[in-house]
């Protein structure tokens, strides 16, 4: 059981959708105020798969201390209820540790149920329920299967990518049994006070540059032998069928190892899909009143939205940043 936390720790939060130098700028904003980062990414956390989740090189961790980074292997299911478990106590650590912790990545989920109170009760289960809705979802087909789910639980079909065809059926299978969405389950409880002092920023850059930095990120990670890492996957006994498979680009690479294609025909394919999932990213933290954007365009602007995240940096290690009403 993670141990209670004293209320109002110190928290840094540096969001943002994907090859925005969200992990560039919290490796100087930890080395300027004696900082270390917490990953909020949902695919860093899987040992082995390094370059397609631009998971922080050697370099990079000798640069700063981080924090949930390969900690389960790829068949491993993990949870958003034991990220935040998992997050909350390696921030309270580093807070008795005299340390300012600074929450970092894109997974707005993740980062939510750090922020928010969500209460994540065990759902139900029914073995025979999910594996009719399995069946049904092999006849139907992934799309049709997650369409299904729109109509009944739109809150988590937006949450779950349209692939993940093990956490769609069993949202499926909660809404059969209880006959309320899973998202209704996931609740934000407002009557504690927040248990951190949070100051929290979105880096953002305009959406052509975006898209020119991902297809560039995903020349880097095929040149830097991400074919070869999902092949090394796949040997090791890693298949479609598991949630960490399911990422964009593995989903994809392991598509063309086993069925073949044309390898610049999957690299566009990819390209094109992170382009989507950047623009949900975008939407999502846009919902969000608690964040500051920071946008840049070119290094100069880039270098002015790291020093005034080092600002509030050495503002919370001061404890000089007002407390949340």
């Amino acid at each position: 059981m993670m141990a209670a936390e004293p209320a109002h720790i110190p928290l840094l939060v540096i969001a943002g959708p994907t090859a925005t130098r969200k992990t560039e700028a919290a490796i100087e904003v930890a080395q300027a105020v004696g900082g270390e980062i917490v990953s909020a990414d949902s695919m860093q956390i899987y040992r082995g798969m390094d370059i397609g989740t631009a998971k922080p090189t050697p370099q990079d961790q000798k640069q700063a201390v981080f924090h949930l980074i390969d900690i389960v292997e790829p068949a491993d299911e993990y949870t958003v209820a034991a990220f935040q478990n998992d997050a909350r106590g390696a921030i309270s650590d580093i807070h008795r540790r005299g340390h300012v912790p600074i929450l970092c990545g894109g997974t707005g989920l993740y980062i939510q149920a750090i922020l928010e109170h969500f209460d994540f009760p065990p759902g139900p289960a029914d073995k025979q329920i999910r594996e009719r809705l399995e069946r049904e979802a092999a006849r139907l087909g992934t799309a049709a299967t997650h369409q299904r789910l729109a109509q009944v639980d739109p809150d988590a079909a937006t949450r779950i990518e349209q692939n993940d065809l093990k956490r769609i059926v069993r949202a499926l299978e909660v809404y059969e049994l209880t006959g309320k969405p899973l998202s209704a389950q996931q609740r934000v409880d407002e009557s504690p006070p927040s248990r951190y002092n949070a100051i929290s920023f979105v880096l953002s850059c305009p959406r052509e540059l975006l898209y020119e930095r991902i297809e560039q990120r995903v020349d880097q990670m095929m040149a830097r032998g991400w074919r070869a890492e999902v092949q090394r996957l796949h040997a090791a006994g890693y298949h479609g069928g598991m949630q960490a498979m399911q990422a964009i680009g593995y989903r994809h690479l392991l598509a063309y190892l086993e069925e073949g294609g044309e390898l610049t025909t999957i690299a566009q394919e990819i390209k094109r899909d992170i382009r989507r999932f950047a623009k949900r990213q975008i939407t999502w933290f846009r919902n969000r009143t608690d964040f500051e954007w920071l946008s840049w365009s070119n290094e100069a602007e880039w270098r002015t939205a790291v020093e005034q995240l080092i600002r509030a940096g050495r503002a919370l290690a001061e404890r000089r940043y007002p407390t949340p009403h």
